[in-house]
């Protein structure tokens, strides 16, 4: 019996921020693949090693984590005020779907490094020593984000001492803005209201923060769920019970904020939107065994990605904090203290992070400027990434 070959495809592994991912050129993949579809979806996944019942992607370049099981394709932009299109797949695990309903704020932050490296912006703009800001036009959410990339002797610069709690290592500061963070064309808040009350079933009738920025996020009080937010990823990845009632308020929260129409299509939209609980300041000591003093931070929040507590804190759900902490009223401002702000220091599990947002009230509708992080950026990898050729 005759067996397909391996094929071949140029790739590269970057750590960016608190996520891994595999990063593509779009014309290195295989044609089938250069187009949206199944084909590329199948690829992905294969590249990923998923999915598998097992949930630990030994046959591919996944890590079994939602933060580590995630896909990267680049290309030069079409549009004059871009440098490069950046179109991020969050691959499932288990499951045989890739979903694109989302950005990923973490890997935004290496999106910038590999297109100077690779060529994507115009190396007449890349000086011998300083730092280029390198324009991303975010195709799944259509949204611009501004990458400011150190450059020394010509060269992305990634070693350096800025540290990022749920990072082993230190390496270079990667600043990052995500210019008018609404998810595509929504409003700040889909349903127009700062707090909501979400039903849910079993569980009873809940006050909410749904926004829409960075990534669709759905808001709850710790303390409603029986929570302090001080939790560490196994005090809820280990308690079914608690995994399956997370799910079922992100699925309501997504039905309301109308992503989906029926709470039956959450399963296949695991990537958005994301679902946390806030509280207000206490100290705490993080899963690296740092501690956390209260007064060092403005509010705990505790996020949920792809069905499980994050280590640390998607960076695009660090948008949504932002973005929700700099509106007074909403559940997040209120837990920070209910004052008006432009910035807010939060604990996560793996420590802390600061995020800067701007608000402001145009003609009855809340809109944010932009959302400012730091975030830093590494090459793991680089060279090609073996996949069966029957996968196509």
């Amino acid at each position: 019996m005759a067996h397909a070959a391996q094929m071949s495809i140029p790739a590269t592994y970057m750590r960016g921020g608190t996520s891994k991912g595999v990063f593509f050129t779009l014309s290195d993949l295989p044609p089938a693949a250069q187009q949206p579809g199944e084909a590329r979806d199948r690829l992905l996944l294969r590249v990923m090693g998923s999915p598998d019942p097992y949930e630990k992607q030994i046959d591919g370049m996944g890590g079994a984590t939602s933060s580590t099981s995630k896909a990267v394709i680049l290309s030069k932009s079409t549009s004059p005020e871009h440098d490069v299109d950046y179109l991020f797949g969050q691959v499932s695990i288990d499951k045989p779907f890739v979903d694109w309903s989302g950005n990923c704020g973490n890997l935004s932050a290496a999106v910038g490094p590999y297109a100077v490296a690779n060529g994507l912006v115009d190396p007449a703009r890349v000086p011998e020593h300083g730092v280029v800001e390198v324009r991303i036009w975010q195709v799944n959410i259509q949204k611009t984000i501004v990458a400011q990339v150190p450059i020394s002797h010509g060269a992305v610069q990634e070693t350096g001492d800025f540290e990022l709690d749920g990072v082993t290592f230190p390496a270079a500061e990667i600043p990052v803005a995500f210019l008018d963070p609404a998810d595509g064309e929504g409003a700040i808040f889909p349903t127009g209201q700062p707090v909501d009350e979400l039903e849910v079933p079993g569980i009873g009738v809940l006050k909410a923060t749904l926004i829409n920025a960075g990534i669709p996020t759905v808001f709850i009080d710790a303390q409603a769920l029986g929570y302090s937010g001080c939790e560490l990823q196994e005090a809820i990845n280990g308690d079914p019970d608690a995994l399956a009632r997370f799910e079922r308020i992100r699925a309501h929260g997504a039905v309301k904020m109308g992503l989906i129409a029926h709470v039956d299509e959450a399963a296949s939209r695991q990537h958005t939107p994301k679902v946390a609980f806030v509280a207000p300041p206490a100290g705490y000591t993080s899963s690296s065994g740092k501690q956390v003093e209260a007064e060092s931070i403005d509010l705990l929040v505790r996020a949920l990605s792809m069905g499980k507590l994050h280590h640390a804190m998607m960076g695009t759900a660090a948008v949504a904090i932002a973005a929700a902490a700099a509106i007074q009223g909403t559940l997040v401002n209120l837990a920070a203290g209910g004052s008006e702000r432009e910035s807010v220091t939060f604990g996560h599990p793996s420590g802390t992070l600061r995020v800067g947002a701007k608000a402001s009230l145009v003609e009855g509708r809340w809109q944010i400027d932009q959302a400012v992080m730091s975030r830093s950026a590494r090459v793991l990898m680089e060279g090609r990434v073996r996949v069966p050729g029957d996968v196509l």
